[in-house]
């Protein structure tokens, strides 16, 4: 097997890993609000939304196609690599890249922060590209039109709309009795939660799609052309729609109740409001191939449905922590991308890549291990929210996630 070769396969693997750590990093985007208010159990909103995420995946690749265009800059107007730059070289910048965006997608789940996966992704390619090539490998363009504007904008507009909403709905149902209002909230939140889900099977599954056939043609084993003609490799949509449905249905509960308790106390007319403005956003944003983060609309979302409803109280701190966690995902999971590919390129090779490899599986394993120390799961999800204290300071759990010792709200990570 040429090194090339074997380069490529890690590759592949390393990018199926990517996507199932953005199926559980992204589950709360879709289930939160519907888990917070009991309109769906825990583990039925998971099963849920991984099965509509997996739907979602085989609905759209325009978000595939920015993907391979609209971040790095290794191709030239043919198709081909530009001038500096092998095939080798070519996939140990998008190598390194999916290792960047993988352990801040790791990272911010042991803190239960619900940073974006999409930025992550997009942050490592750019460490790598800039270690690799410099500032001309980088599409500054595509990055700052499909990008970093809808980062910027995509929460605002989430927050108006959810909050507008909100507050018609409350207007509208005011008359209507406690009764008829909880059993039609509840339906109303499994619809909008169910649309979430599928547009965000439509929206991130196809980033890993469009990771995947970069590295295929930097090997040179597929072609703009052959993309144009007949569309992405059907494997290559079952294995992402697969990968991240899997990764949906393991829960991803720490960031589920930073987003479902940590914000707002939400009530079934928020999470309704909330989701539906979602799902608008995310698959308006899809269809015009904008890799939009899924995480921001969805964070504010919440946010305008408590700001929407009268006499609601939004926790500002906590939102505040993660809009710090966004600002700096994108230069975080570039240093981890540049990084990953110095030591990559330095030792060079199929040994490189090993190398690289191994450090991701040993970084993932001790991050895991970390998780289980304070487990958030299906039965402590909805616990009672203690902005008081740290994640490293909370009191712990018994060993079936019920309540410690100690007390009897069961207290669990908070950010």
């Amino acid at each position: 097997m040429s090194a090339e070769l074997f380069i490529l396969i890690l590759l592949v693997i390393t990018a199926v890993g990517f996507d199932f750590t953005n199926g559980f990093h992204d589950t709360g985007n879709a289930m939160a609000t519907s888990i917070a208010t009991g309109a769906l159990k825990p583990k039925t909103a998971v099963a849920l939304s991984a099965i509509l995420n997996l739907v979602g995946g085989f609905l759209s690749v325009e978000v595939a196609v920015t993907v391979t265009t609209s971040v790095l800059k290794i191709q030239d107007d043919a198709g081909g690599l530009i001038p500096g730059i092998d095939a080798q070289e070519a996939m140990f910048i998008i190598f390194a890249g999916l290792i960047g965006g993988i352990l801040w997608n790791l990272l911010t789940w042991l803190l239960g922060l619900p940073s974006s996966s999409s930025h992550a992704l997009f942050g490592g390619l750019i460490g790598a590209g800039l270690a690799a090539i410099g500032t001309s490998g980088i599409n500054w363009d595509g990055l700052v039109v499909k990008v970093i504007i809808p980062a910027l904008l995509s929460p605002l507009i989430a927050g108006g709309v959810a909050a507008v909403g909100t507050a018609g709905v409350y207007v509208l149902s005011r008359k209507v009795s406690k009764d008829k209002q909880d059993r039609g909230f509840r339906w109303g939140q499994v619809a909008t939660a169910s649309l979430v889900s599928l547009a965000h099977g439509t929206g991130d599954a196809q980033k890993t799609m469009g990771v995947i056939a970069l590295a295929l043609i930097a090997h040179g084993s597929l072609s703009d052309a052959q993309i144009e003609e007949h569309g992405l490799p059907v494997w290559i949509i079952v294995v992402c729609a697969g990968a991240i449905a899997l990764g949906t249905y393991i829960g991803g509960w720490r960031i589920i109740r930073t987003l479902g308790k940590g914000l707002v106390e939400i009530e079934g007319p928020q999470g309704m409001a909330a989701q539906a403005s979602a799902a608008a956003i995310i698959l308006t944003s899809s269809n015009l191939g904008m890799a939009l983060s899924t995480t921001h609309v969805a964070t504010g979302s919440i946010i305008g449905s408590g700001v929407g409803k009268p006499g609601s109280t939004v926790r500002w701190s906590v939102a505040g922590r993660m809009a710090a966690g966004w600002i700096i995902t994108l230069p975080c999971a570039a240093i981890g991308g540049a990084v990953s590919f110095f030591i990559g390129h330095l030792i060079g090779g199929a040994a490189g890549a090993s190398v690289i490899f191994l450090v991701l599986v040993a970084l993932a394993a001790y991050i895991y291990y970390r998780a289980q120390q304070q487990k958030v799961g299906a039965d402590n999800v909805n616990a009672d929210w203690d902005d008081s204290q740290g994640p490293e300071s909370q009191e712990k759990d018994g060993k079936d996630g019920k309540p410690g010792k100690r007390g009897k709200k069961s207290k669990v990570p908070t950010a």
